[in-house]
């Protein structure tokens, strides 16, 4: 007979195992799908995800692009479009510069990076106690949610810095973490905050937590790591902007004005309606089980909510401003289904009759379940499931939405006698910019100069029956066309990115 020691160890074995295979299926299906959507969206969600990261990385390469406001008046750290750029650059050492190879290159790794905080808030669940199942059911939440496959290849400072802000505290936290780990993980909440500066809000966070367990030395310590990367920032700005912080302080200055409300404002609850609506049950699991890990990680909770919270405050609001808070929630579901399971076995050990051995394994499988049905809706979420304030966009898909002009946008580079480019049919913030069109030409929006002008000997426009012009290339209802051979010089022609040109 099986002495009772035995049988619970083995016990404990198997389900580790299951968890571990739940884990890497829910990672392969995510990764799955986000690298599909890589090389099958070529839409955009926001502005911000062409022209605060590829349109600067491929200026700073290649020498041209469409420059936002923000890279004029220094309101942006460099890292982050310097990190495109490097990949960017890569490809051009190599001699595969182009669009369709650096744009593939980096969705795919930011694809990676979407699954890379899965495992992040795996692994701060772990951290926590949790055990290898309830830790994989909160993973698996950020693994296969909708939203999160859909924003996941998109190059955004917010998708990237959530990668940091959950290794930085999977990192840092763990009370038996050693000093060398500790330091990693609060790097990490340093370049987190290079990457957003709003995500300074989790460095204190990460501190108050630290007071809180009365860890002076742990405090110390973070403080003057969090310190050298605070030089570090400053440092960068000086060498790119000719000034300490001032991207910090320029940002700022324009955000903390009336300047950001003509984006639209949306009110308090905006955030938990979003959330509701782009993936419902998932947001119900991630308020119930959160709720119920605050007994083991009351810090760690009022981090994650404090976000959402100060988000809220602000008028302007957007659904990808939060997701850097999204893994830690994710984290805190693990943890709280864990804390779930523990609280039954402990009640049937007083209660020898009551049988609660069904609870965590009936709620794992609730919670994969919800994430499961999420995932197969990624390519159907409209603009106002996820959130978008932007007047021009209503019930509109956001899969691939723009991608018809992005597309011809790169067979237009590669045509040797383009020598310029209108696209009749949007402003230039809702596309892909020069880092789809690769070739050094004067673009212009459908606001731009007319035909007659000369600028341009190409148009994106759309294609109806009376279309007389030489059309070279279509994509749905659209089409590339030459209106003329050659183009008169437009020697004024304005590099400056005009988003309200609408």
């Amino acid at each position: 007979m099986r002495p009772q020691g035995s049988s619970e160890v083995a016990k404990a074995h198997a389900e580790r195992r299951v968890g571990l295979y739940v884990l890497a299926s829910a990672l392969l299906v995510g990764g799955t799908l986000r690298v599909w959507l890589a090389f099958n969206d070529d839409g955009i969600s926001y502005p911000d995800e062409i022209h605060q990261s590829l349109e600067p990385a491929h200026r700073l390469v290649f020498g041209y692009g469409l420059v936002a406001w923000e890279f004029v008046e220094g309101a942006r750290n460099w890292l982050f479009p310097g990190t495109i750029a490097a990949l960017l650059e890569l490809c051009r050492l190599i001699g595969l510069d182009d669009p369709r190879v650096y744009l593939g290159l980096t969705r795919v790794t930011f694809a990676a990076i979407g699954i890379a905080t899965a495992l992040g808030s795996y692994w701060l669940a772990r951290g926590y106690g949790a055990g290898t199942l309830p830790a994989t059911c909160g993973a698996a939440i950020f693994a296969l949610a909708g939203p999160m496959i859909y924003f996941a290849p998109r190059a955004m400072s917010e998708t990237a810095s959530a990668l940091a802000v959950v290794l930085g505290f999977a990192l840092s936290l763990p009370r038996d973490a050693g000093s060398v780990r500790r330091v990693v993980g609060v790097s990490m909440l340093g370049v987190s905050v290079l990457m957003r500066l709003q995500n300074g809000i989790f460095c204190l966070g990460l501190l108050a937590i630290l007071a809180g367990r009365r860890d002076i030395r742990g405090g110390a310590a973070a403080s003057l790591v969090l310190g050298v990367w605070a030089v570090a920032f400053g440092l960068l700005d000086w060498v790119t902007w000719g000034g300490w912080f001032h991207s910090a302080f320029a940002y700022l200055e324009h955000n903390l004005g009336p300047e950001p409300e003509r984006f639209g404002t949306a009110p308090f609850e905006y955030y938990a309606s979003v959330l509701s609506t782009a993936m419902a049950a998932p947001t119900a699991f991630l308020a119930v089980l959160s709720v119920a890990g605050v007994v083991r990680a009351p810090g760690l909770f009022s981090v994650a909510v404090l976000v959402v919270l100060a988000y809220s405050a602000v008028p302007h609001k957007e659904f990808r401003f939060i997701f850097p808070a999204l893994p830690l929630f994710c984290a805190l579901a693990g943890i709280g289904l864990d804390q779930i399971g523990k609280t039954a076995q402990k009640r049937m050990s007083i209660e020898p009759p009551v049988n609660l051995k069904w609870v965590t394994p009936t709620l794992a499988v609730c919670v994969l379940v919800s994430a499961a049905l999420s995932a197969a809706t990624f390519h159907a979420l409209t603009f106002r499931d996820l959130g978008q304030l932007d007047p021009r966009l209503s019930d509109a898909s956001a899969y691939d939405s723009g991608g018809d002009i992005n597309r011809l946008l790169i067979l237009a580079g590669r045509r040797g006698d383009v020598c310029g480019l209108k696209i009749e049919v949007a402003s230039l913030d809702m596309t892909g910019g020069y880092s789809y069109l690769h070739r050094r030409v004067p673009l212009y929006p459908y606001s731009g100069p007319s035909r007659e002008s000369g600028y341009f000997n190409y148009v994106i426009a759309i294609r109806g029956p009376d279309t007389t012009e030489e059309v070279v290339a279509s994509d749905g209802r659209l089409a590339l066309a030459r209106t003329r051979d050659r183009c008169v010089a437009d020697v004024g022609y304005d590099w400056m990115l005009h988003p309200l040109s609408r």
